[in-house]
């Protein structure tokens, strides 16, 4: 009878521990001999830009070099600015290509989907134009105004054809540019690299393209700053606004930054695919929130050529969340999704 009652004292002890963690572990989230997480930055430089992520990591690893490796071959494979990178030999050598990397395929395959939803207006077939305007590789001022029927001839995402293993071109001299969503790409392909590593406290920005997922060092979640369109030219705030960024990615595309002079005349880099020049029109910036930043990036580029009001449009039927700076007269307003006006700080 004793040898039962002390076993029993034993299973009620074992009992009570085991209810006393599992109570730590669900209203403390961890177990009690979790250790806290530190704050681990990275920076860097990639893709003609600048790269930042922070992550939390109780292990204190140092993914930089890991990251940087990426970016490397990201680059090998996507960039035209890289003489023998795989864009730039289906470019300028090639009228066909089988896929080396694991990056071709998928931002191909994004591109078509968005190239679709927007009606054409983003098309990464536009590297013909890029040149004739001088924003290439080469950066040179190619304007050829006679020839912009010819160079629209080359454009059209209906002249590659592509599967999971290789790219050809259905139309000689077709060229490719991936700027307007490679960034946010890459952004996408590192925040896989994190959460494989078991992160899931992180913020990646590459060239102001953005992802979060998790909190910060503080507990909340991370807060980003979208830049002010006017900033650099009229002065003003450099930030325009600040949102809260709850397990989201979003990017920004403008005409603020990239653009040159000729004749006294500002030129946009942004180009509509259909007219072959640049947009002009009243939208200053386009800023897109979405699962990933891929498509964020893509879908701005595309509402920069649209302009504010078929922007609008494209965020309602697909279901994006936006913010929108733009002239009005001369004075700059802006126009915020109403599902998301909650996470801007005021």
């Amino acid at each position: 009878m004793l040898q039962y009652n002390r076993k029993n004292i034993i299973y009620s002890a074992v009992l009570l521990l085991f209810i006393g963690g599992l109570w730590l572990y669900r209203n403390q989230g961890a177990t009690p001999n979790a250790l806290p997480s530190k704050l681990m930055i990275a920076e860097g430089e990639t893709m003609g830009t600048t790269y930042n992520i922070k992550y939390l990591d109780s292990q204190e690893r140092n993914f930089k070099r890991g990251i940087d490796s990426i970016l490397v071959l990201f680059n090998q494979c996507l960039s035209t600015y890289i003489p023998d990178s795989e864009i730039s030999e289906f470019n300028n050598k090639v009228d066909s290509i089988k896929f080396k990397l694991p990056f071709f395929y998928p931002v191909l395959k994004r591109s078509q989907e968005v190239y679709e939803a927007s009606g054409g207006a983003f098309d990464p077939t536009v590297m013909s134009l890029v040149k004739a305007w001088g924003f290439g590789p080469n950066k040179k001022d190619q304007i050829e105004r006679p020839k912009m029927d010819s160079l629209l001839s080359f454009v059209g995402f209906n002249y590659l054809l592509f599967d999971q293993e290789g790219l050809r071109k259905a139309k000689k001299n077709v060229q490719i540019d991936f700027n307007a969503i490679a960034q946010g790409y890459g952004v996408d392909v590192i925040g896989d690299f994190l959460e494989e590593k078991g992160i899931t406290d992180f913020m990646i920005e590459i060239g102001g393209e953005v992802l979060c997922k998790g909190k910060n060092e503080q507990g909340n979640v991370w807060t980003i700053g979208i830049a002010n369109p006017q900033f650099e030219e009229k002065g003003g705030a450099e930030v325009q606004a600040i949102v809260k960024m709850d397990n989201k990615a979003l990017a920004t595309s403008g005409n603020y930054r990239k653009f040159y002079m000729k004749d006294g005349k500002k030129y946009a880099h942004t180009i509509d695919p259909k007219t072959g020049y640049p947009v002009l029109h009243s939208l200053l910036s386009a800023t897109v929130f979405a699962q990933d930043a891929m498509s964020a990036d893509a879908f701005a580029t595309a509402m920069m050529v649209l302009g504010k009001e078929k922007a609008i449009a494209l965020a309602k039927k697909e279901k994006l969340e936006i913010f929108l700076v733009y002239d009005e007269g001369g004075k700059i307003q802006t126009y915020i999704s109403e599902s998301i006006k909650s996470a801007f700080v005021q």
